[in-house]
């Protein structure tokens, strides 16, 4: 009877031992696959932000483009032509 208790004791340590690894090793994967998700997230704001960046200069480019048409289209004096007036004036 003592045998049995004794080998009864050692399997169920030897199974926590074996349960205590597996949730060693799995804290290990999700560690790593945390740090590669945060890494992976961190690339992609970084990307997404550079895109914004790009976008926002082509936007400012295109509402300089418009507003010198309107300028055009409804004949409003631009700064030039102001400092052409005072030059005349001056003379």
């Amino acid at each position: 009877m003592d045998k049995k208790l004794e080998q009864l004791f050692y399997a169920a340590l030897g199974g926590a031992l074996a349960v205590k690894e597996k949730i060693e090793s799995s804290n290990e994967e999700i560690k790593n696959w945390q740090e590669k998700s945060e890494e992976h997230a961190r690339t992609f704001f970084d990307d997404m932000s550079k895109r914004g960046e790009k976008e926002k200069e082509q936007f400012k480019g295109m509402l300089k483009d418009l507003l010198k048409e309107i300028i055009t289209e409804m004949d409003l004096a631009t700064k030039e032509d102001l400092e052409k007036l005072k030059q005349e004036l001056d003379k």
